[in-house]
């Protein structure tokens, strides 16, 4: 609920933890919301579930009438900091399906997961994407914070983080992205003329 006492998300969705029996739709939903790399992103959202199966991280889905219409994950990385390795998490991917974009799917996802990583143990929520859109959330420049972002092929701008309550001011530091992130070259843009 809102300040006003709105919902944050129409009323027809229903948002709630991943299900085993969900990976089907969930790759169907990242395929076509991502286009050309859909296959890339669905084949990653795979490898993090395994990941997150061993301790680190949750996923989200919103359903419309029993359809699967969105997703959303946050899973383990690490903040290389002076002091120590740090477990931060890491908002990827976001996907809705392209007729349901638009709705406030997207923003009820990223609502419900920030507001369940604040209950958790994690200082940090990096993410890389549209400054625009994830402002508003109160994510800010990674770098203005003193954060380094872990490939030259993010932008400065779409390098962004949000903190919580765990975190203290000495984690500062390089982010590194969990091993699937690599694996399936989902960091960044490559560049197709270099």
């Amino acid at each position: 609920m809102s300040a006003t006492g709105q919902s944050l998300y129409p009323p027809w969705m229903e948002l709630r933890e991943e299900r085993p029996g969900d990976a089907s739709a969930v790759r169907h939903v990242h395929r076509r919301a991502f286009g050309d790399h859909g296959e890339a992103v669905a084949d990653l959202v795979d490898s993090l579930r395994d990941g997150m199966r061993s301790g680190g991280g949750f996923a989200l889905v919103a359903e419309d009438a029993g359809q699967i219409v969105g997703h959303v994950m946050f899973t383990r990385s690490l903040l290389d900091a002076p002091r120590r390795l740090v477990d931060v998490q890491v908002l990827s991917p976001l996907g809705v399906l392209p007729e349901c974009q638009r709705q406030g799917i997207g923003s009820a996802l990223v609502r419900a997961g920030l507001a369940t990583a604040h209950e958790g143990t994690s200082p940090l929520v990096f993410l890389e994407g549209d400054p625009g859109y994830y402002s508003r959330f109160g994510f800010t420049p990674g770098a203005e914070l003193g954060f380094r972002k872990p490939s030259l092929r993010i932008s400065d701008a779409a390098f962004q983080v949000i903190r919580l309550p765990a975190y203290e001011p000495w984690m500062t530091g390089t982010l590194v992205y969990s091993e699937p992130f690599w694996r399936h070259d989902t960091v960044g843009f490559r560049d197709p003329d270099a």
